[in-house]
């Protein structure tokens, strides 16, 4: 076997194997020999059927068959003789098979990248020191409120006003005829004011009592989030049957008890706290990143279409998750695969590039993962998805994939550890932050 490779990128080679005619004529003689002893054709006895009838009614799927087989026995043994850090076949070029010489296909392979030492120490970062306003708290507690509202009828005479709550029958005419997509609708809810169909539609209900009809025009915008009144002028028959008013309860201790073990107020006030600190500490972390590969990624490089065809398939899954814990699909919202592919490609090939990297240093710095470190984060991971720690060990050894993943990424964890800690990291306010940015002519959006 003869084996060639053919430079086509820094990450991409064309593979060229012979195989000599000997092989191929003694893969032909076992593959005809086989079929003699199951083949039935009239007028011959079985294990008798000359080759030259064999060769006239069977040729093709020996072929096939045979080239298969040539290939399968081949590329192993061709990759390892090239060395290649081979990550997926491509591409595969095979020609017919002629019995009178050898057999030659050619294998198009991507490859891990090899990379240079990583020279991560002393970069210089900024951490953002964001504080926790009470009015951010104040927010969440009246947000929460709103969850425990009661929606009352207003008994005085009068007209809807903006903010009220209305309760309403409507549907949608175009050029006179009943418009399917704004088909009648009964007792339909809508805050004035919050603009759920357009302003035109909110305004026309201000001054409308229980019990009035009016038709409001819409000319709904080109560009109109929902396609089918996108561009449409639609004519709305409306019934306002009820304007309600919202009642928020007392922001007190009994209200706390609602949302969970929490005795009084401040309890709930300090979770929330919590909660604000937990996000704020992650959007830290994602900027300390950024900057991180912002300068490690200075000298780029090449990386492979397999690995950012994984990446692909990770944003696709967890698109297609969040639209279905919301009831939905992604096609319900004009999304495809190949509008997700085209619009997150570019995300796809700078996270498959930070894995190169942290890669790349956890070999050069010779990290690794213990045991002791290994069921400490599944305690953590016990503790954050309320399961036994018994069934995360059980699930995990159980998926040795799953397993070799989560290994992975405490071993990433660690690399971006180690970089900021040989880092100089100076701390920095966020209106001190937000000036350099506004200077900068802005900054890249945190994951």
């Amino acid at each position: 076997m003869q084996v060639t490779v053919e430079e086509v990128s820094a990450v991409k080679k064309k593979i060229h194997v012979e195989i000599p005619k000997e092989e191929v004529s003694k893969q032909l003689d076992s593959a005809y020999k086989d079929l003699q002893q199951k083949a039935k054709i009239k007028g011959y006895r079985p294990g008798k059927v000359p080759r030259s009838v064999l060769v006239r009614h069977f040729q093709k799927d020996v072929h096939s068959d045979v080239i298969s087989n040539l290939i399968q026995n081949s590329f192993p043994q061709a990759i390892k003789e090239t060395e290649l850090p081979v990550l997926d076949t491509s591409d595969l070029d095979t020609p017919e098979l002629d019995p009178e010489s050898g057999f030659k296909y050619t294998a198009t392979v991507e490859l891990k990248p090899e990379l240079p030492e990583v020279d991560f120490k002393g970069l210089d970062l900024k951490k953002t020191d964001y504080q926790i306003d009470e009015s951010e708290i104040d927010a969440q507690v009246e947000m929460l409120s709103k969850h425990l509202a009661e929606y009352l009828p207003i008994t005085e005479d009068r007209g809807a006003e903006e903010g009220d709550y209305t309760v309403i029958d409507y549907e949608g005419f175009k050029d006179g005829e009943p418009f399917a997509p704004t088909a009648f609708t009964a007792d339909h809810s809508i805050k004035i004011g919050d603009n759920a169909f357009t302003e035109t539609f909110d305004k026309a209900l201000i001054g409308m009592k229980p019990g009035e009809n009016k038709e409001i025009t819409v000319s709904f915008p080109a560009d109109f989030s929902n396609k089918d009144l996108a561009g449409q002028e639609i004519v709305f028959k409306v019934t306002l049957k009820e304007i309600k008013k919202e009642v928020l309860p007392p922001i007190d201790d009994a209200f706390a008890k609602n949302f969970g073990p929490y005795e009084t107020i401040g309890d709930l006030r300090a979770e929330i706290e919590k909660n604000l600190r937990q996000g704020y500490d992650k959007r830290t972390d994602q900027e300390m990143q950024e900057q991180i590969f912002k300068k490690l990624l200075e000298n780029d490089f090449e990386v492979p279409n397999v690995m950012v065809r994984h990446e692909l398939d990770e944003i696709a899954r967890d698109t297609e998750h969040k639209f279905a814990q919301n009831g939905i699909s992604m096609e319900q919202v004009g999304l495809t695969r190949e509008i997700l592919d085209q619009q997150y490609r570019p995300i796809a090939e700078q996270q498959a590039k930070r894995h190169l990297l942290l890669n790349k240093i956890i070999e050069q710095e010779k990290l690794d993962v213990s045991d002791e470190e290994l069921d400490a984060e599944y305690e953590k991971l016990s503790g954050m998805i309320g399961q036994p720690l018994d069934f995360i060990k059980k699930f995990y050894k159980e998926n040795p994939e799953k397993q070799d993943g989560f290994k992975i990424a405490l071993l990433e964890k660690k690399a971006v550890d180690l970089i900021i800690n040989h880092a100089t990291v100076e701390t920095v306010k966020p209106e001190d932050k937000k000036a350099e940015e506004n200077t900068d002519g802005g900054s890249e959006k945190p994951e």
